[in-house]
């Protein structure tokens, strides 16, 4: 378990993350510009396509922001959808656990980098839980499209002024092998598992941001084993525990919505400069730029958004650690 607080070295994860902070940035002010900022939370979800590929060659790194991109959409319209429709959320939480699962594959298939559904998840049931009409159909596809589209436009320039006017090819030596269909299979399944008791727990016992569950389910299951699962989700609570106090300063504020603007941008910073080196600390960054997202968007009482996300957290790692180790203990017997 030393993994829990053990802080990986420093693999020049700042320029990543100044990439992924300017790709935040820019569609955030805007929106800020336009007096638009309920739509933030679609911006944010299409900026989370320049946050793929920080370890590949530039030509497959656009190539993953591009098909991210396409999917983070696709599941903000599903949400929208949901919520347009007026569907229960017990079909709610169904179909995002089954967004998980076809977005586990894709991932899988693809060789993304971060791995697994988590984005996806947290776009379509964030989605799916805010108030929608026809133009937010419509909104979805011009301000998450739009933002997805500039943080690959960056990703791009990048690529051609480090190529000298030309995309640098992946070397050969640096393409990973070809996945495996079956082991891609058993994970989706887990995570579709995982997802949706987490779902159904988070309705029955809490009742709103219901999705938060599954997100952490989510990302308890996204380990290569099961410690390396435990850890995570272990990870996941200690670092939301401490963004949640962070958050509930944040909020105490009362900021002015430009300030939370640059505030979140730097969240978004912070978070990219700790993601492939310790999880714990990447959720201390995390947590309060999902809690102002939400607060720009939907507007609550800060106390009951707080009182959820730690809710949701506890019960979500719960789930995804039990059906971790449950997936651990049928796999050795099989």
């Amino acid at each position: 378990m030393t993994g829990l607080i053990r802080v990986a070295p420093h693999r020049g994860d700042h320029r990543v993350a100044l990439r992924a902070a300017f790709s935040l940035a820019v569609p955030l002010l805007g929106l800020w510009a336009l007096g638009r900022l309920d739509l933030s939370v679609y911006a944010s979800f299409g900026a989370f396509a320049a946050l793929y590929g920080r370890f590949d060659g530039y030509a497959d790194r656009i190539r993953m922001q591009a098909a991210a991109g396409l999917t983070l959409v696709s599941c903000m319209l599903v949400g929208t959808l949901l919520s347009l429709a007026g569907v229960p959320d017990a079909v709610k939480v169904g179909v995002v656990a089954l967004v998980a699962a076809v977005v586990t594959l894709i991932a899988h298939a693809g060789r993304w980098h971060p791995p697994g559904a988590l984005f996806a998840v947290f776009a379509s049931g964030a989605c799916a839980s805010i108030p929608a009409s026809g133009e937010s159909l419509l909104a979805v596809l011009i301000v998450g499209g739009a933002s997805a589209v500039f943080g690959i436009g960056v990703s791009t320039a990048i690529a051609l002024v480090r190529g000298r006017g030309r995309i640098p090819a992946t070397p050969a030596s640096r393409i990973p092998a070809r996945p495996s269909l079956r082991a891609g299979v058993e994970v989706a399944a887990t995570v579709a598992i995982g997802a949706a008791l987490a779902g159904v727990a988070g309705l029955l016992l809490i009742g709103s941001h219901w999705y938060w569950a599954m997100v952490a389910a989510v990302a308890a299951l996204g380990g290569a084993a099961l410690n390396a699962r435990v850890i995570r989700g272990l990870q996941r609570l200690l670092g939301t525990v401490i963004g949640i106090a962070v958050a509930a300063g944040l909020l105490a504020l009362h900021l002015p919505p430009l300030v939370v603007v640059l505030v979140a941008v730097l969240l978004q910073a912070g978070a990219e400069l700790f993601v492939g080196r310790n999880y714990g600390i990447t959720m201390v960054f995390v947590t309060p730029l999902a809690l102002l997202m939400v607060e720009l968007a939907v507007p609550v009482d800060p106390a009951v958004l707080l009182r959820d996300r730690l809710l949701d957290t506890v019960l979500g790692v719960a789930v995804g650690t039990a059906v971790a180790v449950a997936s651990a203990l049928l796999r050795r017997r099989a």
